[in-house]
């Protein structure tokens, strides 16, 4: 018999957002580690808000709506807010009831700062790695380091000398602007969007672009990211930033540390050597710092093929949570978002190694 096409609004639902979740969704071992980390984290939420006033937004619920915007790939977080009206799945993540009002977008814009100023991210990051070293997942002994671009919310038209005034007036909105056989330098430009991001290329036979730099320090036995930062890009940086996260690893004799050939350095491999750390750095074939006494042992062969699995941070953070370009500006905010998205990473990672997947 053919059923009617007829809808008719229901006053009452007696069916709760937790029911209508399937017992083996994606999410559901996700929100359990997301609430250990963020009860463990509630004393710190408690310092960063005033104790009288009007009750804000749950800092809770802020940060599993933002988790949803990277696991998701939502562009924007007005389209997060318009998803959360009426997508259940995201109001039960997030924490909300079916009857709870959303909150206007512009809460993210008035409490990013106070996120950013308490190290939010860092601090949900840490508690992460936490609890991915109480499920074994995490060693002591080998690891990886690289480094990526990050593209500035920043176009070549806005960058201009220091100090420039000039202004085109045939299209205030979209100026046309040549720059052909124009030597432009970060020493002497710099972007009027994001005065922050430096033009660089990474290889020859690329294009500039404005942007940052993004380095993660990877753990090669189970590939979660231990370390992470953004850094302005520079000719520098990876190695820079190499150096001070192996720092944190430094435990003493067998700890090794892998890296493809820009690394190949002598003050890199030298600073390794330093902070008792064994350099699996990729050899050069010509003047390469790394010779036949790492070279020989077959952990050295073992991190040269692990070391690629870092490739599939970097390929996750710029699809999935969307930093190929970032949607914000400066260092602070972009490097906050870039650690954030770390963490999320992680948490994906964790769950498909507790439901054995490779």
């Amino acid at each position: 018999m053919r059923g009617d096409d007829q809808q008719q609004g229901a006053m009452w639902s007696y069916i709760s957002p937790e029911r209508r979740v399937p017992a083996d969704h994606p999410l559901r071992p996700i929100r359990e580690m997301v609430n250990v980390v963020l009860k463990d984290m509630s004393q710190g939420f408690g310092r960063i808000y005033a104790r009288e006033g009007r009750p804000s937004i749950p800092p809770e619920h802020l940060l599993r709506a933002l988790l949803l915007q990277v696991l998701y790939s939502v562009r924007s977080e007005r389209m997060l807010i318009e998803q959360l009206d009426y997508n259940l799945l995201f109001r039960w993540f997030v924490g909300l009831n079916m009857d709870d009002r959303v909150w206007n977008p512009t809460t993210f814009t008035k409490n990013r700062e106070r996120l950013i100023d308490a190290a939010i991210a860092d601090k949900f990051f840490e508690r992460v790695l936490v609890m991915a070293r109480e499920a074994g997942f995490l060693s002591d002994e080998h690891f990886t380091v690289d480094g990526t671009l990050i593209e500035a919310w920043a176009g070549h038209k806005s960058f201009k000398p220091k100090g420039s005034t000039d202004d085109d007036t045939d299209d205030s909105g979209n100026p046309t602007v040549d720059f052909r056989g124009e030597r432009r330098r970060n020493e002497t430009h710099e972007s009027t969007t994001d005065p922050e991001a430096r033009l660089y290329r990474k290889s020859h036979g690329t294009e500039s672009k404005l942007c940052f730099a993004g380095h993660v320090l990877m753990d090669n036995r189970h590939g979660l990211a231990v370390d992470g930062r953004l850094t302005e890009a520079t000719s520098r940086s990876e190695r820079e930033s190499g150096l001070e996260m192996a720092q944190e690893i430094a435990r003493g004799s067998g700890v090794t540390l892998g890296a493809d050939k820009a690394y190949d350095t002598r003050g890199f491999v030298d600073g390794l050597r330093e902070l008792e750390i064994t350099p699996h750095v990729a050899a050069k074939v010509r003047h390469s710092a790394v010779d036949g006494r790492t070279t020989r042992h077959p952990g050295y062969a073992i991190s040269q093929r692990k070391r690629k699995r870092v490739e599939e941070i970097f390929g996750w953070l710029k699809t999935v949570a969307l930093l190929r370009k970032t949607r914000h500006r400066g260092k602070r905010r972009v490097g906050w978002m870039f650690r954030f998205a770390l963490a999320a990473y992680n948490l994906i990672r964790m769950r498909n190694l507790a439901w054995g997947s490779p």
